[in-house]
């Protein structure tokens, strides 16, 4: 949606960082949420993790710069990595340690339906 329009850089800047930072914040919530249960049976989960996290942040920082600077095909690009390393976030979350939290869930349900029925409605 965003990297079709022919907005104004500057919300499309802000409108990429609030929903990617949105994003990793979930995240990290639901990975502390995960280990903090200690049952992930899996030695290095919380490094994995962490590790994990910081590729999806600096995807979305990339994402954030691509906008800022009007690049329509790197945005795009960023955004379809940021989506991919978020599915690969939750599934690595499910499979270490169970689902964690809501999050977690909901993005089973959008890979499952294509959608995210929390922001399909807005």
């Amino acid at each position: 949606m965003l990297t079709r329009g022919e907005r104004e850089p500057t919300l499309i800047t802000a409108e990429v960082g609030h929903a990617s930072g949105a994003v990793v914040v979930e995240a990290s919530a639901a990975s502390r949420a995960a280990l903090a249960d200690g049952n992930s049976g899996h030695p290095g989960a919380e490094t994995f993790l962490r590790v994990r996290l910081n590729r999806l942040a600096r995807a979305a920082e990339e994402a954030i710069a691509a906008a800022r600077d009007g690049d329509t095909a790197g945005l795009r690009r960023h955004l379809h990595r940021f989506e991919a390393l978020t599915s690969a976030i939750w599934t690595a979350q499910h499979a270490m340690c169970g689902p964690a939290s809501p999050a977690g869930t909901r993005a089973q349900r959008q890979t499952a339906t294509g959608r995210d029925p929390v922001t399909a409605e807005r």
